[in-house]
């Protein structure tokens, strides 16, 4: 009877530590899968992040690919596209560009700017620039909705902005030495599109 308690026991003792085993497995094993999922999630974000430097690294080569067809000024690129359109068409077409249409900051710029535009396109043409006053009239802003802080309009011949609500956007003007003047949105003209330079 001791022996048959006694392989009871054992039997007993087997069956607990083969349990223990067998948990110990699958504690072992689901701490395999969590190092194996931390793993994965890992090369997940090392491809996203690749991905995303390979993407930045297209957009400087297209950048670089515009500045070696336009001109690099002041932290910008600018291209000139001497196709006149409307506005909102050359507009549109910088932005499908990657860009926007040229908006100078600074009287420096607009230099530069005015003699990019009098070598590659002509010294006796206007370009579209980045502003309007479509919304309210007077209160002239870039593409992005912000007030224009520089501004070179010509004012000794002729006042300008001196066309009310007729005439909701600007041109720089190479015949008036790069000042501004304000024109129907309508009216078709070269533009130069702009990109930032990072």
């Amino acid at each position: 009877m001791e022996t048959k308690k006694f392989w009871m026991l054992f039997c007993l003792l087997l069956l607990v530590n083969s349990s223990l085993q067998q948990t110990s497995t699958k504690k072992r094993n689901g701490e395999k899968d969590s190092a194996t999922n931390a793993a994965i999630e890992e090369l997940q974000k090392q491809i996203k992040d690749i991905v995303h430097e390979m993407n930045l690294l297209k957009e400087q080569q297209a950048l670089q690919t515009v500045c070696l067809k336009g001109t690099k000024i002041l932290g910008k690129c600018f291209l000139a596209n001497p196709v006149k359109k409307t506005f909102h068409a050359a507009s549109d077409d910088c932005i499908a560009k990657g860009g926007s249409m040229s908006t100078p900051l600074t009287g420096d710029e607009n230099d530069q700017l005015y003699n990019y535009v009098r070598q590659s396109i002509g010294p006796e043409e206007q370009i579209w620039l980045g502003i309007n006053d479509i919304v309210t009239e007077g209160h002239w802003v870039d593409q992005s909705g912000s007030s224009v802080r520089f501004k070179n309009w010509e004012t000794e011949i002729t006042l300008q902005p001196d066309g009310g609500h007729s005439q909701n956007c600007a041109v720089l003007s190479t015949t008036a030495n790069g000042k501004w003047f304000d024109e129907s949105c309508r009216v078709e003209k070269a533009s130069v599109c702009e990109f930032n330079i990072v």
